[in-house]
């Protein structure tokens, strides 16, 4: 599994998808967040908050997510090495858990400098210093559960085709319906009185209740529950093979 993890995250930085990757996510949550005169902006939002950030983060991670997991398995079908690694003597978990480590290790490496972030909020308040912690650390938090799960989802993916762009669109799909779709559906007059576990089964409202800054132990069985669900459907489809 460490060789595997190992050899993950050399591939995404001895090419330039790893560093395309943060370099992306930084760049469009600094443009939002910093520069674009729009509802994301700190400086129009009124508040030594980074509440725009925690709203804006989980919908680019539903783009820059798949866009790397996309190759986790269908690269190996399509260079024909597939069929090697199963046959090495580790499990099919160690090969997954190995695939999806790397990717959520190059996901981590993005998000670490977005701490910059919080130490410029935090400078800029009125007085220094004016910045609900509790509800920041605990965002974070809800943001690398999110990312475990999404991450998951786009390992799960990988292995569904050889062709990494519908790897790549699968995965933003059922990213988008995990965390927005029931809160969608939930919405409408058709569930009725059942539009409120409708709601609990979408990522949404167990994220928001993270970063509220307090850790329900209900919101974290549910992306323990997801991520494993979708690693699982992983094994279960090499297995196929």
């Amino acid at each position: 599994m460490l060789a595997i993890l190992k050899k993950e995250i050399n591939a995404f930085f001895s090419s330039s998808v790893g560093y395309l990757v943060i370099a992306l996510f930084l760049i469009l949550n600094g443009l939002f967040l910093w520069f674009f005169k729009s509802e994301f902006n700190i400086f129009n939002y009124g508040f030594a908050d980074l509440t725009p950030f925690f709203t804006l983060a989980p919908w680019i991670l539903i783009f820059l997510i798949p866009a790397i997991t996309m190759r986790s398995f269908s690269e190996e079908k399509r260079l024909g090495t597939l069929e090697l690694l199963v046959t090495k003597p580790i499990s099919y978990w160690q090969i997954v858990l190995g695939k999806y480590t790397g990717s959520f290790v190059l996901i981590l490496l993005a998000l670490l400098p977005t701490l910059l972030y919080v130490y410029t909020v935090w400078y800029l308040g009125d007085p220094e210093g004016n910045l609900d912690v509790g509800s920041t650390l605990g965002s974070y938090f809800g943001l690398l559960f999110l990312i475990a799960a999404y991450t998951s989802i786009g390992i799960f993916t990988s292995t569904l085709s050889q062709n990494q762009i519908v790897a790549f669109i699968t995965a933003v799909f059922i990213c988008f319906v995990m965390y927005y779709g029931f809160e969608g559906m939930a919405s409408t007059p058709l569930f009725g009185d059942f539009s409120a576990t409708v709601e609990k089964v979408g990522m949404k409202r167990h994220f928001d209740s993270i970063a509220r800054g307090v850790i329900d132990t209900r919101d974290v069985i549910y992306f323990v529950t997801v991520t494993i669900f979708f690693l699982f459907l992983t094994v279960v489809q090499l297995k196929k093979r």
